[in-house]
């Protein structure tokens, strides 16, 4: 469910891209699709880590590897699809990102 949800906040941040995935009927499609991509590449991120930095903390690792899935994610989706923000503004950070989705997730 957190790819997912991650995967739909990057297609909004491309006001364009995601009006045409709505209008064509491939929005949830194309959002599954990049959730499982966050995943994967998530999952090869804590595994570099993990080799290259033995004996740090598993939560540190989980949360850069998502910081490096979310920039590999980003640079993957179409150049056509700028988003909304200027090029001088910074991505969102992590800690920006967990409030994004403790915003948007419901109760469990």
């Amino acid at each position: 469910m957190l790819y997912k949800t991650i995967a739909l906040g990057l297609l909004e941040e491309h006001p364009t891209l995601h009006q045409e995935l709505r209008t064509r009927g491939t929005l949830l499609q194309t959002m599954e699709h990049y959730a499982s991509e966050l995943k994967t590449r998530h999952d090869y991120w804590k595994d570099e880590l993990h080799q290259s930095q033995p004996g740090s903390d598993p939560l540190q690792i989980s949360s850069k590897a998502l910081e490096l899935a979310l920039q590999d994610l980003r640079a993957s989706l179409p150049a056509a699809s700028s988003p909304s923000a200027t090029p001088e503004e910074e991505a969102p950070s992590l800690d920006e990102a967990m409030r994004f989705l403790r915003h948007h997730t419901p109760p469990g």
